[in-house]
């Protein structure tokens, strides 16, 4: 999987690389290969054991520069190289945590469970709990693999970003995230989980697909992210599961910026925070309803399960999405400026 986003941006790259740098966007101009990689240059890039198998997959350029000393890697006055060690151990300590969480929990919310009479057999709030604890568990199974998978780029040295600008500065090694648990599992919104949960993938979608969707002088909107979404359901596989999660996805992130242009329309403190806190259980409750798809992955078992809650995480966003039309939200700074 990782390699076939590996070789389309390759591809993709060199071809921005013929093509004027002023008709470019910015991503285009960081990435675009002007000239043709060597042959080992181009498998080394493709077959990087630290990342082949889950992730994070990263650009051909960084690459590059990576292994020539050039670019952030290259020597300057903040020393040679940071010391990799200490953020090594922690993505090992957090896979490590991951790992015990899943072996613990997933005894209690195994997916056996869905196909057993006693799913049935339970009300419309245990089934709708149940839901939630069984993308939860499944979740700590990715935490371990994405946190494995982080500390060997680290200790490469490749997954390098950079320094803060703290005084002293740190070094930091985001090319190697690709996820933030507190992020996730606390999300405030549904806009956000891109940038928090397969963040190498989601930078990857988002660059070539979403915004080379894009019409020039034009605002993306609800086909941009549909168009995404199912780009990234036929990668994970053609399963009926992965498409149902990932269309849901679609609709749940358009829910959330109608709720988030609702909050930004107020400026009643009370109102803030309650909209703030309805888009907070809005995620979490969307986000493990729809992961039922991805974990089963059957059409047929997907739509039971969804059924069985009502569908109740399919609603919600498409009513969402239509109150949005109805009630349009003005932002409360441009209201003040009419009053001044």
């Amino acid at each position: 999987m990782v390699l076939t986003l590996k070789v389309i941006s390759s591809a993709i790259n060199y071809n921005d690389g013929l093509l004027k740098e002023e008709d470019l966007r910015e991503a285009q101009k960081k990435y675009r290969l002007v000239k043709l990689p060597s042959l080992i240059e181009y498998f080394g890039y493709c077959l990087c054991c630290g990342s082949h198998f889950a992730g994070p997959v990263f650009e051909m350029k960084d690459y590059l520069e990576w292994t020539e000393g050039k670019g952030i890697w290259a020597p300057s006055d903040k020393g040679l190289s940071p010391s990799p060690y200490g953020a090594t151990f922690r993505a090992l300590v957090q896979a490590g945590i991951s790992m015990a969480v899943y072996l613990c929990l997933v005894p209690y919310h195994p997916l056996s469970r869905f196909s057993e009479p006693v799913y049935e057999e339970w009300g419309f709030w245990r089934k709708l709990s149940f839901q939630y604890m069984s993308g939860f568990t499944a979740r700590w199974k990715y935490y371990f693999i994405w946190s494995i998978s982080e500390a060997s780029i680290i200790i490469s040295g490749l997954g390098f970003s950079g320094w803060t600008e703290s005084s002293p500065p740190k070094p930091k090694w985001d090319c190697a995230k690709n996820v933030d648990i507190p992020g996730v599992e606390l999300a405030k919104s549904a806009v956000v989980l891109p940038l928090v949960w397969n963040i190498q993938v989601s930078t990857w979608l988002r660059h070539y697909v979403y915004e080379r969707l894009i019409t020039k002088g034009k605002k993306p909107g609800f086909f941009q992210l549909l168009a995404t979404q199912t780009v990234s359901a036929v990668w994970h596989g053609l399963y009926p599961g992965y498409m149902l999660f990932f269309v849901q996805s679609a609709l749940m992130i358009a829910g959330s910026r109608v709720l988030y242009r609702w909050e930004q329309a107020t400026n009643m403190g009370l109102v803030k925070k309650a909209l703030v806190f309805i888009n907070f259980a809005y995620t979490l409750l969307i986000l493990n309803y729809s992961a039922v798809g991805f974990l089963v992955l059957s059409l047929h078992e997907s739509l039971s399960l969804y059924r069985s809650v009502y569908y109740v995480g399919t609603i919600l966003p498409i009513t969402l999405i239509l109150l949005g039309y109805i009630i349009p939200a003005k932002p409360a700074r441009s209201k003040a400026r009419k009053q001044q």
